[in-house]
């Protein structure tokens, strides 16, 4: 049996709480956008986080184990048994909560509004099949992002071996010349960035054209919060994207909000807080530029030169950015090596892009009863009894 139900009748709600991040801490702090830092203390335990205020606001986040919720979220969890958590989770992730937010300078969202929401409900057994339905996308999701991880860090690993540590191949046999940024093997040079790469700068098209759905004629609009490992849930008209769209094997690095975050594998409309690496020179290679913006020398390049009380901007640092150009032999061999790990990290990513759009055509048809549960024999799976 399917039916609506007020939220306040079978969930309770609760704000977070402000707390400075330790640098020892253990439990995580979430904030509405994901962990914002840790903690040697925690209020919270297996339950839901809710986006309160901000540009996150109405987002929805299942925190497994013990930790901190941040000021800016509510927590939700069952009032009773009678209501499994993760299905709770998929039930609030499926409400569009952004739609009820309220507030003239900014989004907010209040218990008072959340309990007021009519959901759709259904009994304990049909909440299992269906948390566990969902929960087999999302693990797939997961470990494939573990997966790209080890990669990453694999070919990473390579780059500081070669270009930071000057242990390439037939090192040995090289000289060690002095320069401004230290010793280099000689016939590398230091050389400005942008001299080899165009820093193209995104749109924004304006809050009044965003869609909060998919068609045939949008597409997402990437934000600098887009970059972390959630989906745009913005899309605009491809008219308005004009030329500012990066496809998956593009490189991007946030200049804005949180200046210095590199991606790969993204498509869609940016925003102007994105910039988009453009080679200029076949010199340079992509495999290579990926893990020098990644590099901690760049990285500190992008920190020092981000000003700004509210919002940190960055866009001054692409002058200062001055790096090792290695001899080309050197960069064509890693090339040779990382651009296969580079494909696989972007097949995965599109393997993810799969699952994850499956699991949103299944999520509403399954919250709604659209797609009845009730006569599928579906055992629960360990995995979701751990979400308990």
């Amino acid at each position: 049996m399917y039916r609506l139900k007020k939220a306040e009748s079978f969930i309770e709600f609760k704000n977070g709480k402000s707390i400075k991040p330790e640098k020892d801490g253990v439990y995580p702090i979430y904030g509405a956008n994901g962990v914002i830092g840790m903690s040697s203390k925690y209020r919270e335990e297996n339950s839901v986080v809710i986006g309160r205020v901000g540009a996150y606001c109405g987002s929805v986040q299942f925190c497994k184990g013990k930790y901190w919720a941040s000021d800016n979220t509510i927590v939700a969890y069952p009032k009773n048994s009678d209501t499994y958590i993760v299905f709770l989770y998929y039930l609030l992730k499926n409400s569009n909560l952004s739609r009820w937010a309220g507030g003239s300078a900014q989004p907010l969202i209040t218990q008072t509004l959340i309990r007021q929401i009519e959901l759709h409900y259904t009994n304990i057994n049909n909440q299992h099949k269906i948390a566990s339905i969902l929960s087999a996308y999302d693990d797939l999701i997961e470990n494939n992002t573990k997966r790209i991880k080890i990669l990453e860090q694999m070919a990473d690993a390579i780059y500081k071996e070669w270009f930071i540590k000057f242990r390439f191949p037939g090192y040995e046999k090289v000289k060690f010349v002095n320069s401004e940024l230290g010793k280099i093997p000689e016939g590398w040079e230091v050389k400005q960035l942008d001299k080899y790469v165009d820093f193209e700068r995104g749109i924004e098209p304006g809050s009044d054209n965003y869609e909060n759905f998919p068609t045939n004629d949008n597409i997402p609009f990437l934000r600098v919060g887009d970059l972390g490992n959630r989906n745009s849930e913005i899309f605009v008209d491809v008219s308005l994207a004009k030329d500012k769209i990066i496809n998956e094997d593009d490189i991007v690095v946030s200049m804005d909000g949180t200046p210095g975050i590199v991606k790969i594998g993204l498509f869609g409309c940016y925003s102007t807080g994105i910039r988009k690496l453009i080679i200029k020179d076949n010199i340079i290679k992509k495999s290579f530029l990926y893990f020098l913006m990644s590099s901690e020398h760049i990285q500190n390049i992008i920190k020092a030169y981000s000003k700004g009380t509210t919002i940190l901007h960055a866009g001054e640092s692409i002058k200062h950015m001055n790096f090792v150009l290695p001899d080309s032999r050197i960069i064509k061999i890693f090339d040779d090596i990382v651009s296969p790990i580079m494909k696989e990290i972007l097949l995965i990513n599109k393997q993810n892009k799969i699952l994850r759009q499956t699991r949103d055509i299944l999520l509403p048809k399954l919250i709604s009863g659209e797609l009845d549960v009730s006569d599928l024999e579906i055992k629960v799976r360990e995995t979701d009894k751990e979400k308990v």
